[in-house]
């Protein structure tokens, strides 16, 4: 399956710095839950709950939730199932994480939430079970640096699960949803979150990203194997699957995760 290739877009608004990124996540994230639940008609959870049963987590295990936000994604993986698995989340907006903080202690699931870099993860070589990140990769400045990163981290074996956005290939809905997307959406989220930068950023940097099998192609690159591209909701979203090949060549685990 191909994806669709990316649309021209404003290179000023898929600016991918880091502190570029931070700042506007830091600025969004009073209404990022709100705006989430709104702009995706409440499809967002159902787009999580795909993710967390493609990944299977099971207790005993370490799962590091990248690019975690509020935490949304890391309380589902951690709530799973009577034993649930020991979840890390990583996000560089501290903004971000102290509204999951909240929502952590509020729970009381085994999660727990650090400040990071996902091209510079704080812990050793092959320390967790599985990774799973939701609508980040498509900001990191680095991607490859990323997936590599991803892939260092895990346990030979070890399981990698993104979801990310892409661009509807049914015939008649890419006109209706490049409308939503570049008209509706960026005056929606703008009006709500007083940040008109921040949700002109969102459909430029759907448009820029590698979408379907492109993206399965650089996670193969970055030393994945059994990669699985799976379009949800007309290809709006993509899941994709992979594992870390159980090849016993893992450098030493000694340090641990930072937390």
């Amino acid at each position: 399956m191909s994806g669709p290739r990316p649309n021209p877009v404003d290179r000023d608004l898929v600016d991918k710095d880091p502190g570029r990124i931070q700042a506007m996540f830091d600025g969004i994230a009073p209404r990022y839950d709100l705006l989430n639940r709104l702009l995706s008609a409440g499809f967002d959870r159902r787009w999580r709950a795909r993710a967390v049963e493609a990944l299977a987590p099971r207790g005993g295990e370490t799962v590091l939730d990248l690019c975690t936000g509020t935490a949304d994604l890391a309380l589902a993986v951690a709530s799973r199932g009577p034993d649930p698995a020991r979840v890390v989340g990583l996000d560089f907006s501290a903004e971000m994480l102290d509204l999951g903080r909240q929502k952590v202690a509020a729970h009381g699931h085994p999660v727990a939430l650090v400040r990071g870099d996902v091209v510079r993860l704080p812990m050793s070589s092959g320390v967790v079970d599985a990774v799973i990140v939701a609508f980040g990769v498509r900001n990191v400045v680095d991607l490859p640096g990323a997936l590599r990163e991803m892939h260092r981290v895990l346990r030979p074996g070890g399981r990698l699960v993104v979801l990310e956005f892409g661009l509807p290939t049914v015939s008649g809905l890419g006109a209706a949803y490049a409308w939503y997307l570049h008209r509706v959406l960026p005056r929606v989220g703008a009006w709500l979150s007083k940040d008109s930068q921040a949700y002109s950023y969102l459909p430029a940097s759907v448009g820029s990203f590698p979408a379907g099998e492109r993206f399965v192609e650089w996670v193969r690159t970055a030393g994945f194997e059994g990669v699985a591209c799976l379009p949800l909701t007309f290809g709006i979203v993509y899941l994709y699957a992979a594992r870390r090949p159980s090849d016993h060549r893992c450098p030493s685990n000694a340090g641990g995760i930072v937390v």
